[in-house]
């Protein structure tokens, strides 16, 4: 996750590839999240990991985002 911590030394081209793989991680997690959830096979403490992780995978892309659009003066 320290990849993403200065987005400011990173060009918008390598933020849009970055930001595609933190949505598909993102993605992953939520399908592993409802599959353990299904199965009961999880215990607690490994479901409160992997929603930790989603977690910060989503204020990551929230931030790269942000970086990516431009701010615009209404």
């Amino acid at each position: 996750m320290n990849a993403s911590a200065d987005l400011s030394m990173k060009t918008d081209d390598v933020l849009r590839v970055e930001l595609e793989v933190f949505r598909r991680e993102h993605r992953d997690l939520d399908d592993a999240i409802h599959a353990l959830a299904e199965k009961g096979t999880a215990d607690q403490l490994t479901m409160q990991r992997l929603k930790k992780r989603k977690l910060r995978l989503k204020d990551i892309i929230a931030r790269i985002e942000d970086r990516l659009t431009p701010d615009i003066i209404a």
